[in-house]
């Protein structure tokens, strides 16, 4: 694996993985291929275009479009596809369903014919913990049944089904990692770590969903790519890799470390109407890639820490998005009314 095809490179945890790459590996050519929709945009690798110029190209297409893909394919005679393009937020799921669908698993598949047809080394599906679905007691394993309880998340099950039918019928290269919730630099402020971190530094309030008890793994996003290297070099053909911290924290007490980092009282909190089919619980047993030599720098809090000073420090990053229209319109939808009730 020399000459990847990032796809989604330009988005959050893509672009992080771009960076991580190219500074690893000197021998490595990455081309990034993105849509770039509202989440993923060009000052995510602003750096890397500066620093790694002549191991760097970018292409402006999208996954469904199977001839961008196969001549992005054949011009820069990629031999790797890592898929991180995907509709991710849960709450847009649920407002439009369709195009979390048709990226998810229809660009999928056109990513696996790709990789056949031009018999590829390897194809790596970037997944989710949400496909299976809330867990109340124990620790999601990598054979457990999926039961995915958003459309966002039933996406994603069918984008992974996608890629294991084809390696049961094909015996294509692939290889599955499912990730708790990513926090880190050039997370779309949509996101609730961010969301929380920027809106405390303006003094607005964190509207929490429901009792604010839901337990979520925060995981920093660069240990989540280091987990995705180890599997690329050293995990098995036909398997997935759970990769997380193995420990929770509830969205209340994500919420406090925010305003503690921040310096802002937790007046600011404000509980707002749940979102429908909120997963109370998601918890990944990571025992499968820490076999393969891999383990976590973060805690869930030093995560959450980290990832707040790093928006505190990068308002040049965010502020022009939060100050956008497209944002503005979006944040009012969501949270205008559950915030007035």
């Amino acid at each position: 694996m020399h000459r990847l095809m990032i796809t989604g490179g330009a988005g959050f945890i893509g672009s992080n993985f771009v960076r991580y790459v190219l500074e690893k590996y000197s021998d490595y050519f990455v081309v990034v291929y993105d849509k770039l929709t509202y989440a993923g945009r060009m000052e995510n690798l602003q750096d890397v275009e500066d620093d790694f110029s002549s191991r760097y190209a970018f292409v402006k297409g999208d996954i469904c479009d199977a001839l961008t893909v196969e001549a992005t394919v054949q011009k820069y005679e990629i031999d790797t596809i890592i898929n991180f393009a995907a509709e991710t937020h849960v709450d847009r799921s649920l407002m439009e369903p369709g195009s979390f669908i048709q990226t998810d698993v229809y660009g999928t598949f056109v990513l696996l014919e790709a990789t056949k047809k031009f018999h590829l080394e390897r194809y790596h599906q970037i997944s989710t913990d949400e496909v299976y679905g809330q867990v109340l007691a124990g620790r999601s394993t990598e054979s457990d049944i999926l039961d995915p309880r958003s459309p966002y998340s039933a996406s994603k099950t069918g984008g992974d089904l996608m890629v294991l039918a084809y390696y049961a019928s094909w015996g294509l290269p692939v290889t599955i990692t499912r990730g708790s919730n990513n926090i880190g630099p050039y997370q779309y402020p949509e996101k609730v770590v961010p969301l929380f971190a920027t809106n405390a530094i303006d003094d607005q309030p964190l509207p929490v969903y429901g009792d604010g008890k839901q337990m979520r793994d925060y995981q920093y996003v660069l240990d989540h790519c280091e987990g995705i290297d180890v599997v690329l070099h050293k995990g098995e053909l036909g398997e997935i890799y759970n990769v997380g911290t193995g420990e929770e924290l509830t969205n209340l007490e994500m919420t406090q470390i925010v305003l503690a980092t921040v310096g802002k009282p937790e007046s600011l909190i404000k509980h707002v109407e749940d979102r429908p089919g909120h997963d109370r619980r998601y918890a990944l047993d990571v025992s499968k890639l820490r076999g393969l030599g891999w383990e976590p720098h973060h805690t869930c809090a030093q995560a959450v820490e980290k990832t707040t000073r790093w928006y505190m420090e990068n308002e040049w990053w965010w502020r022009p998005i939060k100050n956008g229209d497209l944002y503005k319109s979006y944040y009012a939808q969501q949270y205008e009314k559950r915030l007035r009730a």
